[in-house]
Order: structure tokens, then sequence, then C-alpha cells
């Protein structure tokens, strides 16, 4: 059983749990969800271009005047630097631009071909405009769901429920709010001008902002059906002991914001598992949540992009690359909700269906914050180079119906800072901030050494569908700046995939993550793509790892590869260790 001893202020006191209900994981179906794309070639929406905004200012402006962010959020008291801003350097291409509305797809069956009774696809416009960001006179706070109050509740619901009753056409109601993630995510758009070439915003640096501006239409419209222009979402503080259970408020099957295509074994007070690891000790689990969180937002980031995801531009394939918050807890909670006796884990279970269940918003809420988090509160000294500045990115473009319902455009670089988006969040503590794992001093190395321990290079490619070790040679011996790489992954896009990453691990126990020997994951929600295939890579770096543990004079490491998931769909091309490259240095600017 795993200690929390050692978070600040913490107890021995495990979470309430009912002892009748274990938090087992039930593995979501694979999906029969798939998409077909029937296009026509009408209207086709022309995208201008936009100047560069590079610096996001630590001060925001408002009513009040400038304020800085840093006293604003999460009252962390100032441990840490603002971040610096560097270039990423790459060759500009064109960036991903919004879809061409009138040609998004209607979903078929992949085993039937017979339509399905959904359609994802907005209602069109002959008008779409440049979103200016309003200027901020009183900024939103974001509250945790497991702390709101019963006014709270009653508003929040009777928004919902005048968005449900809104005409199935209008653009804010509530299935069509929800279709954007449908169409987004689930293969109905093409990318404009590259023939029927996918667009795709989940698994690479477009994952932040696209979710960013959704939550926040999304925000304005149910503020505008109740007359409140201060309504902000609640956020479920997932990465908090004490908000490791669904929020009380959703499970009310009376309200509005109640939906019954959720796992029934894990409603509360069962803990949530963002390892889905199928460890049934509450303790434990709670102990690997935040594990889990320390390493994905500090320890086995080395650039933005390991964090963020990877470049996605005009002509990108799809799944270039997620960084390490969305294909960690943001895909465990989607798989962990999503209900196992629906055909392909719907709601929450799929991209498809996701935006159907009110607790969607909720869920990105947290999500949200964890990228505002990174931007501006954990150590610089980490990953100096947080800010991506390619104007691929900063001009990545999407489009909404904002809560007036018109078509606006928006970019990546307008949604760069949430404070001059009007919104921040609830102060909570941050137990993971430093839940850095125990050391690890005792190296067993005749696991490493042995025989029976193949080298890499032998083994891969690999379908991974048990548990593997593999030894992997180092660029140099000892405790060295390395990043590992496990590339060419190839996944099935219609099934929750799953793999865990240990470096010398010495006890084998693969569902306790708490120890210095877990690296990170790899993870996907299920979802579609034009062949139902993807490939992408992740790089974890080790360098804290190797802090953490006795690599001595060692040339070689033993890593161990655990899949989460059941059967096939997942096949790794190959594992290597690299030197991690120092950051790019900022452009000098020319002597006035």
């Amino acid at each position: 059983m795993a200690s929390l001893s050692h978070l600040p202020g913490a107890t021995t006191t495990p979470p309430t749990t009912n002892t009748s209900h274990s938090t087992r994981i039930i593995f979501a179906k694979p999906s029969h969800f798939i998409t077909h794309a029937k296009r026509n070639n009408r209207l086709r929406i022309s995208c201008t271009a936009h100047n560069q905004n590079d610096n996001a200012s630590q001060n925001v402006e408002t009513s009040k005047g400038k304020v800085d962010r840093r006293n604003m959020l999460l009252g962390i008291g100032g441990l840490y630097g603002a971040t610096n801003l560097v270039s990423t350097h790459e060759a500009s291409a064109n960036p991903i631009q919004p879809p061409v509305l009138d040609k998004c797809g209607v979903a078929t069956n992949l085993n039937t071909g017979q339509l399905l009774d959904i359609n994802c696809c907005p209602p069109t416009s002959d008008k779409i405009i440049d979103y200016k960001l309003p200027p901020v006179f009183s900024m939103k706070t974001r509250p945790s769901a497991h702390r709101v109050s019963p006014e709270y509740i009653f508003k929040y619901n009777m928004a919902i429920d005048r968005m449900k009753r809104l005409p199935k056409d209008d653009p804010r109601s509530f299935m069509q709010q929800a279709n954007i993630h449908c169409a987004y995510c689930n293969g109905a758009y093409d990318q404009p001008g590259q023939g029927t070439l996918d667009l795709q915003v989940h698994n690479s640096w477009l994952f932040f902002p696209f979710h960013r501006w959704y939550l926040y239409f999304y925000e304005r419209i149910l503020g505008k059906l109740i007359g409140d222009p201060t309504f902000a979402l609640p956020f479920w503080n997932w990465d908090n002991p004490k908000g490791m259970t669904i929020p009380p408020m959703y499970v009310d099957p009376k309200a509005a914001i109640y939906d019954p295509k959720r796992n029934q074994d894990h409603l509360p007070p069962n803990v949530i598992d963002l390892g889905m690891t199928g460890n049934t000790d509450p303790l434990q689990v709670v102990s690997n949540n935040l594990t889990i969180m320390y390493s994905e937002m500090i320890r086995a980031n080395s650039s933005a992009l390991d964090f963020m995801g990877q470049p996605y531009k005009e002509g990108t394939p799809v799944n270039p690359g997620p960084g390490a918050s969305e294909r960690g807890s943001h895909t465990a909670v989607h798989v962990w909700v999503g209900d196992p006796r629906e055909k392909s884990g719907e709601n929450l279970g799929n991209f498809y269906s996701a935006g159907r269940d009110p607790l969607f918003y909720c869920h990105h809420g947290n999500v949200d914050r964890m990228w505002t988090l990174w931007q501006y509160f954990l150590p610089s000294s980490k990953v100096p180079d947080k800010k991506i500045t390619d104007p691929d990115f900063l001009n990545a473009a999407f489009s909404f119906y904002d809560e007036n319902a018109q078509l606006v455009r928006v970019t990546v670089k307008d949604s760069l800072d949430n404070l001059k988006m009007g919104y921040d969040y609830e102060r909570i503590d941050l137990p993971w901030l430093d839940y850095r794992p125990p050391p690890q001093t005792a190296v067993a190395k005749i696991k490493r050494t042995g025989t029976n321990v193949p080298n890499a290079e032998t083994i891969f490619p690999l379908k991974l569908d048990q548990i593997v070790r593999v030894r992997v040679p180092k660029t140099k011996k000892g405790k060295a700046d390395e990043l590992l790489v496990l590339e060419n992954i190839t996944v099935d896009t219609t099934k929750f995939l799953k793999v865990d990453v240990f470096v010398n691990d010495e006890d084998d126990k693969v569902t306790e993550l708490d120890k210095a020997a877990y690296a990170g994951t790899y993870a996907q929600v299920p979802h579609k793509t034009s062949n139902t295939s993807a490939t992408t890579s992740i790089r974890l770096k080790l360098t804290d790892l190797y802090d953490d543990m006795d690599v001595a004079d060692d040339d070689e490491i033993v890593v161990t590869l655990v899949p989460r998931h059941q059967g096939e769909g997942l096949t790794i091309g190959g594992i290597k260790i690299i030197e991690n490259p120092p950051p790019p240095t900022p452009a000098t600017p020319p002597s006035s």
C-alpha cells in the first residue's frame, strides 16, 4: 500500500471509499463508429492572414489596471519565475485553417455501411468574421466542481437546460455544441486544399488551443442563455485527492447535467485511476495519480513540444504526436468515465460522442488549467522554451459560432493567455507539485544483463499485446541528459490503447507507478481516421529519472513496456535513446 505521508499537509487517512465498489478497470470496447465523408463542392470559406503576436505579457490589462497573473491563479506563492520566449526556428509551411463547413462529412458505420442517425456537421453560414477578444471588465473565476455552492449548481443546470431547449438547428443548441467535437475530432472535416486528408485537432500542438476556444464559446453561450455574463464553467480537479471522484453534482439523475452513459462501476465514491492500471487499493491509486501528474507536468518533458504535442501544419497527416498531458491524464479520464455497456464507450469514451456528456466540459476545464499552470507557474528551469513561436502554430485557425450565433474565425495566437480571454481558475492546492518519486538506489543488475532480456534492435518492430522487457543502449555511460524515444507507433485509432514505460524496474509491480522507474505513457481515446490507422512517436525525458536511481557506469538500461489495453492494435517500430538537444538560442534583435 502506498503512503501519502510525504504530501504537504497530507494525512494517512485514505479517501472516502465504498468498499463494496472496486476501481477495477473495464476496457473500452473497440469503436464501431467510423465516419466516411460524403462531400460536395459549393461554398469555400476564404481565410484572411493574421498578424503574428509572439509576445504574451505576464501582466494583463483589466478594468482595474494591470494585474500580474502569478498573483491571480492557484496561490503558488510566486515560487517560479516567468517563462522565456524562445523560437523553435522551424521552417514555415502553412498553418491549419478552418474547415469548409458545407464539405463536412456524413457518418457511416464501417461494418455495415449504413448511415447512422447522426450528423456531426454544423449549420452553414455565408458570413464568417474574424473574432476580436472583447475588453476584460470583470474576470470570471472558474470554480472547482467539488466546491460549488447549491446556488451555482442551480444556475449551471438552468443554463444547460435552456441550451437543450434551443431549436435543433441553432448552432448554440446542446447537440450542435456537442457535435463540434465530433466534426473536428472524428474525421468529418478535410484539411482545406488538401484533398481528403483528415483535419484532426488531437495528438498535436493544436490540442490545447482548440479546446480552450471550444470551452470559451460554450461558456459564453451558457452565460447568454441565463443573462449572466459572469457565468464560468466548473473544472474537475482530478489532479487533487479531494477531486479524484466524479463531482457529485453530475450524478443526480434529475439534473440537466446528468448523463446515464457513464461507467456505473466508476461513480462516486470510486477513485479515478489516471493510470488505468486496474489497481483496486484507493490509496495506491491516489499515489499513482499524483506520480502521473508530476511526470507529465514536470519530469518527462524536455521541450514545449513534449508537453504541447508535435507540429501539425497544412498537409501534415493526423497524429503527428500527442503531448504528455493529452496522452496521459486527459485520455485516462475520457476512457475511465465512458460506458462499457455501449458499443464504442459512449459518451465520454469516444471522441464523436464525448461532447454529449456535460462532464466533458468540466474535464476539459481542468485540462485547460493544466496548460495554464504549465505555461506560467511551473519551474522554467525544467523546460526553458515553453512558448512556441512558429507562425504555423500561432496562425492556425478554427471556426466556432459565438453566443450570438455568429460564425467566427479564431486563431491560436489569441488563445495563449487565459486572462486576456477573461477567465481565471479558483485557487486549489497542487499536491503533485513536489511528488517526485523516492530514489531507487539498489539496482538489480542481473535483470539488466541476463540473457533473457533481448537487445531492442533484435525484436522491433513489435506488436505489443503483452509485457515486454528490452535492453536499450545509452548514448554515454552513467547519468546523462537523454531522451527515450518510442518511434513509429502504429495504432488502430478505433480502439483504446495504452502502454506504460518503466526503466530499470526492480520489483515488476506494474500496477504501482509511484517509483523512480516509471518513465511515462502513451495512450489514445478511440476515434476515426480515414484508414483507421495512424503512426506517431513519443519522447520521454530521462534526466530526472537517472537522478532518482543509481545508473552508475551503466552503458544501457532495461525498458519495460506494459500494455494496459486488451488484444492487438498497437505496434512499436523501434525504441532508442538520444541525447537531449540544447534549447535553441533566441534570436538577438538588431541594435537600434
